[in-house]
């Protein structure tokens, strides 16, 4: 067994954030006025930064600032903690620990939410980096996000990406990181699979054999 440096996603892949997400996003959307797609249909918000997906659902470029804004009223007291470790997290991390695997968060939602949220949860103690997006937009996607971890790390050698959507898997392969997708969260494995992931999990032990499987 290669021990690896892995980066995990947060939201869809060790934390089933999308109630507090949707809910938030509704909100804004109702400050607009804007038809109010199905809560299906807003599952889209779990994962890629905010800004774009505002825009996907029809908010003006000028008024995305103020759709985030309002989305933050919500989500920081509140939405960030509508929020669950998904079944056996905290056990598969443990172990990936207990094989001596160095293991690091890579999100795009803002840093600090990312700390707060594990820090609820406590998980924070499995990662020797938790790394996300900065409050200005500077850093926002995962690709951004991938390469100030780099920055910090070193090196991109022998690092795996775990993520739940197409956005983990071409931020990580902009930077010649392989990813292992996760079916339990808010992507799809066709997209996942399109966008180049080297292999699908379908629950943690599946993920585990996957980690330690992959070169």
């Amino acid at each position: 067994m290669a021990l690896k440096t892995i980066l995990f996603d947060l939201d869809g892949t060790l934390t089933d954030s999308g109630e507090g997400i949707i809910n938030c996003a509704y909100l804004a959307l109702e400050h607009f006025g804007m038809p109010l797609p199905t809560r299906e249909e807003m599952r889209v918000f779990v994962g890629p930064p905010l800004h774009d997906t505002f825009m996907k659902f029809g908010v003006p470029k000028e008024s995305v600032e103020e759709a985030v804004k309002i989305y933050r009223s919500r989500y920081i007291p509140t939405g960030m903690f509508e929020n669950t470790p998904y079944p056996g997290v905290k056990d598969m991390l443990e172990t990936l620990k207990s094989q001596g695997h160095r293991l690091l968060i890579a999100t795009s939602k803002p840093e600090w939410m990312a700390v707060d949220i594990l820090k609820h949860f406590s998980l924070d103690g499995y990662f020797d980096r938790i790394c996300g997006a900065s409050m200005d937009t500077s850093r926002s996607t995962k690709e951004d996000v991938i390469a100030y971890l780099l920055e910090l790390n070193g090196t991109a050698e022998a690092m795996l990406m775990v993520g739940d959507t197409a956005f983990d898997v071409i931020g990580a392969a902009a930077h010649k990181i392989p990813t292992i997708g996760v079916s339990w969260g808010y992507g799809t494995v066709a997209d996942m699979q399109k966008a180049g992931a080297v292999d699908i999990a379908h629950n943690m032990q599946q993920l585990l054999q996957l980690i330690n499987k992959t070169r």
